[in-house]
């Protein structure tokens, strides 16, 4: 797991371990990275499936509650399986295209 900060967004890259390994993971350091934008790039993973996808679910959902943007970057994955509840591109100029619009919606109330 490599982790990179850009301005208030947290990059997170897998690279070798499984998805359910990830979400651990990043489940046990989430205090650190809670106040900032969220992007999950598993753009390394072959075959992801919308079950592996699933996973981050939960997560997603917290970190969204809490008012900040939760994007998975997965350039092998079928877009359109994906559920609505969960943000997934297939580029991370893409994702921060996501982060950069979510942040405009927050900032003017919707």
């Amino acid at each position: 797991m490599i982790i990179d900060q850009d301005g208030n967004t947290t990059i997170i890259t897998q690279q070798k371990a499984s998805i359910i390994e990830l979400v651990k993971k990043i489940d046990i350091l989430y205090d650190r990275y809670k106040n900032n934008n969220i992007i999950v790039n598993i753009t390394k993973l072959d075959d992801v499936k919308t079950s592996d996808v699933v996973e981050f679910l939960q997560l997603s959902n917290k970190h969204r509650k809490a008012k900040h943007s939760f994007v998975i970057v997965a350039n092998n994955a079928n877009i359109d399986e994906m559920p609505d509840e969960i943000i997934v591109v297939p580029t991370t100029k893409e994702a921060n295209d996501v982060i950069e619009m979510e942040v405009m919606e927050r900032d003017l109330g919707f």
